[in-house]
């Protein structure tokens, strides 16, 4: 497996460990201080719901367990597994914030949308077939 995609997983497996852990264990702090740093992305959006919070973080960890076991198998039909699950939730996701702004100051604008949108490209990058004339794969 190219570097490049192992990147990309490990990108995908590292966002969703820290959101997914810090919701499912810690769903209060997860809602009101999200992504740290003083900032607030979460609590903007509506009204604490334990349920939600942690089904969110169960999600998460879900898909960076499928990222982890792509890049301990190195499997890439796995690798095109965890890319595409992760773009089936994190395109809607990204698409969602990016048609609900308000709330936010231009630099959490910047930085939530940034970070969302690394990983869509991240899991494009992971769930793409390889080029059929690499040898590498």
């Amino acid at each position: 497996m190219r570097l490049l995609r192992r990147v990309a997983l490990a990108v995908i497996a590292g966002g969703g460990l820290v959101v997914g852990l810090w919701a499912q264990g810690f769903p209060r702090s997860f809602y009101d201080d999200f992504p740290g740093m003083g900032r607030a992305w979460v609590a903007v959006d509506g009204p604490f719901n334990e349920h939600l919070v942690r089904d969110v973080g169960g999600l998460n960890v879900g898909l960076a367990f499928v990222a982890v076991m792509a890049l301990v198998t190195g499997s890439q039909m796995l690798a095109r597994v965890a890319g595409g699950a992760t773009l089936l939730y994190g395109l809607p996701h990204l698409t969602y914030h990016a048609t609900h702004l308000d709330g936010y100051d231009t630099s959490d604008k910047l930085a939530m949308l940034g970070s969302l949108a690394f990983i869509v490209l991240a899991a494009i990058l992971v769930a793409t077939p390889a080029p059929p004339d690499s040898t590498s794969e």
